[in-house]
């Protein structure tokens, strides 16, 4: 079962706006309802978020982003379509129902942190359990044990305003992780931070990721950032979701002339990993004697098949047997080529060797 299941969902504002929703479906543009004094800020929108995996929705500016992240945890109520959250839907939940929900199974992480000036790390980190009523002895240990995780464990007493930007945006994600909830909502987390701060916050987030497996629905506007957590992206434009695939399969097939546009400058080798590139393992064939992870990057790729002619042995996190990745793979794809995977193409190896 999903996560996160998104089927249908559209949000409206402005009049009429279940008359809107028919006219959409009927094939009416967002500028000919915008004529007609409604704004469609998320039109249809399907997708899947399974338990465990990084969710990215990315997006320009007014692409809906933001708005669809609001309606997963129902602090923009849909105006047609359907939002579970494991088997709950929740267009069926009242207030009260609502907020248990959002209690027990969902946090949020902010662009602008959402942190009280007035309280302590501590106190912040353990907001969420103090909402629930959880008693202060066992929040706050909870939250100074999220807030090591974070590496924030000597900034526990300290006020918001002590911190640096990116310490604050820790602060954030260890309310999160206290709250032990199974899904996560980042919107624009890292969007405020430097450049070099904002790499680390990523690291930190998949170093977490590969700890706790949370399912965790991450907004952003740069494709960079998409590429590089998420496991799969869905692409917004115009409150439209237009292209959703993992990034390898988003870089190889764009879909469409948007899509291309936003990939121009995207490093290949840092997008692709071994499992865009591996086979299968030929029936019968001996295994590999180096192994790489799924997720291992092109660029560390490159490094090992530089040092032998031997195909890699692809596994996943439980060390399960995915594949191989020949030299072939690894030259072709660093090419931009296409891969025919089923015949690894040994006349290319011999041209490149030459």
């Amino acid at each position: 079962m999903p996560a996160v299941q998104v089927d249908g969902l559209f949000k409206v504002f402005g009049r009429h706006p279940e008359q809107a929703v028919a006219r959409l479906r009927e094939g009416a543009s967002a500028a000919e309802l915008r004529a007609e004094g409604s704004t469609a800020a998320v039109i249809d929108a399907s997708f899947s978020a399974e338990p465990g995996e990084i969710f990215v929705v990315m997006g320009l500016s007014g692409s809906g982003k933001s708005t669809l992240i609001r309606m997963l945890n129902g602090l923009l109520p849909p105006t047609a379509g359907s939002v579970r959250i494991g088997d709950t839907d929740l267009t069926d939940l009242d207030p009260d129902g609502l907020r248990r929900l959002r209690q027990g199974h969902i946090s949020m992480v902010f662009q602008h942190f959402a942190l009280l000036p007035h309280r302590s790390v501590a106190e912040n980190a353990a907001y969420a359990l103090e909402v629930r009523g959880v008693d202060r002895r066992t929040r706050l240990a909870a939250a100074r044990e999220a807030l090591a995780l974070v590496g924030l464990e000597g900034w526990v007493d300290h006020r918001p305003h002590e911190l640096s930007g990116g310490m604050q945006q820790r602060v954030g994600l260890a309310r999160a992780l206290a709250a032990e909830t199974d899904v996560l909502l980042m919107d624009e987390a890292f969007s405020a931070l430097d450049p070099l701060i904002r790499r680390e916050m990523q690291d930190q987030l998949l170093e977490l990721q590969r700890r706790f497996g949370k399912t965790i629905v991450f907004i952003t506007h740069d494709l960079n950032e998409a590429m590089r957590i998420g496991d799969r992206i869905a692409v917004m434009r115009d409150g439209r979701i237009v292209r959703t695939g993992t990034p390898g399969e988003i870089l190889t097939d764009p879909g469409d002339e948007y899509v291309a546009r936003f990939l121009a400058d995207v490093d290949r080798a840092r997008v692709f990993t071994a499992s865009d590139v591996m086979t299968p393992l030929p029936v019968g064939a001996t295994p590999a004697a180096a192994t790489v992870a799924a997720r291992t990057p092109l660029t560390e790729l490159v490094n090992h098949v530089a040092r032998s002619e031997e195909p890699l042995l692809v596994e996943d996190a439980d060390g399960r047997v995915l594949g191989i990745v020949t030299r072939t793979a690894v030259l072709t794809a660093l090419g931009g080529g296409a891969q025919d995977r089923s015949d690894d193409s040994a006349h290319l190896l011999e041209a490149l060797d030459a």
